[in-house]
Formats: structure tokens, C-alpha cells, sequence
């Protein structure tokens, strides 16, 4: 049995911060283990939230220095980790902050240079997980189904409630995996116009009155109509969401109570498959007490709420996890989950 130590890094679209996590894996009879020995989120400061939340909208230029400043800022992060933690990873596995995600223009981007990180940390980095995926014609993402098939194999769902929702299970004969809908991107956004970075266990969704209009609007949406492989990211957010959340003048109480049972409403529409079953709740939205008893009042299924280190660092160990794949040069994508041409290995490696 050999044991890999892998630090895993993830920045997620709610911009909480940057999620790093030691894990170690090893494999006995063809069967991973894992344990997240090290774990801890440092906050983004003011001037990264506003420039990571616009940087979209910035020239070329300005697009590429900060695709450099990033990961330079990336790698002091896990540097002093490493050294506060005295640790020894065999390497690094980042998977950078998405700017841009547009698999129908064949077009994803996460900044973060892994030759910025590997610099600063001496350390081999692996990176640009979702590029060869989309070269293959797949939609890049998702990618954490593999770990989801490979690490939590006892549940028969695994379901993350970060920026957006996003579903991993088995199906006849392969993995299936897709985004439902926006969760914690959007109920930030609107807890941050009263100057609240976000709902807290849904105290404040918990006090609204849900809008039949605005909630059989957003059901409305093509995308739900849409099967499998599909993925969503910030900008269908913005072309499509948020126009309609906006053009309602309601109570913030009423959008976020609205956005629960949205969000609740298109989880729950796998329930012909989820009845009975169980399934793993992940990511920030599994603190949210409100949301969680709106999913619970629609999904007939065993819901399970994991250790805190898993709810919270369970992306950057599955990316921790990608990246041994990658260095091992084993498939980390599947083309079930992504619609591209083939399974493939994706990630690019930078020694420091």
C-alpha cells in the first residue's frame, strides 16, 4: 500500500475564499481510502471579491496579469499552510476560480497560473483540470463525479450545495452527473443587498412568503428542460436568473423564501430516482436549515449531513484527488458525465 499526500485547493463561484485541504489517499485491493488531515478557508478581502467578481468584464491585458497575480497570491496561501502546518505534499492539485464557463462556445477558464503556484511553493502543481475535456467536446465539468463514484461509493447520491447545485450518481450502466440549479450564488447575492455577506441558516428566507409568479418563472427556465450532460456557470446566471429575480419588486424575505423552494423544487425533480435512497448534502447550502427542510418536504429520501470537514472541504479533496489520478495518469474525467468523446485525463503539470 502506498499512501499519496495531496493538497487539494478550490475556490467556488460564492466567493467565500479559498478552500485548501492535506489529504492522504491510498488504495488496497483496488478500493480508495482518504483522510483530510489539514483544512482551512482563507477569506477573500474586499479587493479580490470585487475584481474576482468583475474580472469578466476586464481587457485582455488586465485578464492575463491577473491570471498571474492569482496564482502567485494562490501560492503564498498554500505555501504559508504548508509551512504553519509542517507538512510535506508530494504535490499540489488547483483548481483555480472560474471566470468564464461557456461549454456551448467551447470556452472554460480558471484563472490561477499553475507556474505562479509552483514557484512559489517549490512544489509540483497540477492544474487546468477542464481543458482537454472541452477540446474533447465535452462540457468540462462536472468534474468531482469521479471522486464521488471512487470515494463515497455508500451513497446511492451525492449532492452539493455550493454556488450551484450539483447531483453525482449511478445509472444503469454508467455515472451520471449534472448542475440543477443556482444555490448559494445567488442567495449571497441577495443577502449582500441588506449588507449581510449571506442568509444565515436561512433565518431570513425562513420569515418570507414564497411568490408563485417569480417561482413558476424561474421553474420556467429552458435549461431545466434540458437533459444531461449539462453544466451551468456564472454567466447563465447573469443572462438569465438574475433578470428575472431582479424584475420583481419584493421583500428580500420573499426572494430568498421564493429561491429556497426553487432550489429545492428542481433538486427534487430526480425524486423518481432519489425515493428511498441516500443521499450525501455537501457544500455551505447544507447549513442552511431552511433550505434543508424545504428539500426534506419534497425528497423522500434518507438525507445524510457529513462530518464538517467533509461539508466544507469535500471539493478540494476530490481535486486533491483528481490530481493523484492525473499524476498517475489514470482517467479523472468521464465522458457520461460531460458528453465529450471520450473519458480522458485532464490537468496540466508545472514543476516548481
Amino acid at each position: 500500500m502506498k499512501t499519496s499526500r495531496v493538497i487539494g485547493v478550490m475556490s467556488g463561484t460564492s466567493l467565500d475564499g479559498v478552500d485548501i485541504a492535506y489529504c492522504e489517499f491510498s488504495n488496497v485491493s483496488d478500493k480508495w481510502s482518504y483522510q483530510i488531515i489539514f483544512a482551512e478557508t482563507i477569506p477573500y478581502d474586499d479587493c479580490w471579491k470585487k475584481c474576482l467578481s468583475n474580472l469578466e468584464n476586464s481587457t485582455a491585458v488586465e485578464f492575463v496579469q491577473t491570471h498571474n497575480l492569482y496564482g502567485h497570491y494562490t501560492g503564498r496561501l498554500i505555501s504559508d499552510f504548508i509551512t504553519r502546518y509542517n507538512i510535506f505534499p508530494d504535490f499540489i492539485a488547483s483548481h483555480g476560480h472560474t471566470i468564464f464557463h461557456q461549454p456551448e462556445n467551447k470556452t472554460t477558464f480558471q484563472i490561477g497560473n499553475g507556474a505562479a503556484i509552483a514557484a512559489e511553493c517549490m512544489v509540483p502543481v497540477v492544474c487546468d483540470f477542464r481543458s482537454t475535456d472541452i477540446a474533447l467536446g465535452g462540457q468540462g465539468a462536472p468534474l468531482v463525479p469521479i471522486g464521488d463514484k471512487m470515494l463515497f461509493a455508500s451513497f446511492d447520491f451525492c449532492l452539493n450545495l455550493g454556488g450551484f447545485a450539483n447531483i453525482s450518481y449511478d445509472g444503469a450502466d454508467k455515472r451520471i452527473a449534472y448542475d440543477i440549479c443556482p444555490v448559494n450564488i445567488v442567495l449571497n447575492k441577495i443577502a449582500r443587498s441588506i449588507n449581510k455577506d449571506y442568509d444565515h441558516n436561512g433565518e431570513i428566507a425562513s420569515t418570507g412568503t414564497i411568490n408563485q409568479n417569480l417561482l413558476n418563472k424561474l421553474n420556467d427556465l429552458d435549461y431545466y428542460k434540458t437533459s444531461f450532460p449539462k453544466s451551468l456557470g456564472k454567466e447563465w446566471g447573469i443572462k438569465f436568473f438574475d433578470p428575472i429575480v431582479e424584475s420583481f419588486n419584493i421583500s428580500v424575505e420573499d426572494k430568498l423564501c421564493t429561491l429556497c423552494e426553487h432550489i429545492a423544487m428542481q433538486i427534487a425533480n430526480t425524486d423518481r430516482i432519489i425515493q428511498g435512497k441516500r443521499m450525501l448534502i455537501t457544500g455551505g447550502g447544507a447549513y442552511n436549515s431552511y433550505l434543508l427542510s424545504r428539500l426534506k418536504a419534497y425528497c423522500k429520501c434518507e438525507i445524510v449531513i457529513p462530518d464538517k470537514q467533509t461539508v466544507e472541504y469535500k471539493e478540494a479533496l476530490i481535486f486533491a484527488f483528481l490530481g493523484l489520478l492525473r499524476f498517475k495518469s489514470q482517467v479523472n474525467c468521464l465522458r457520461s458525465v460531460t458528453g465529450a468523446s471520450r473519458d480522458n485525463i485532464g490537468g496540466a503539470i508545472y514543476f516548481g
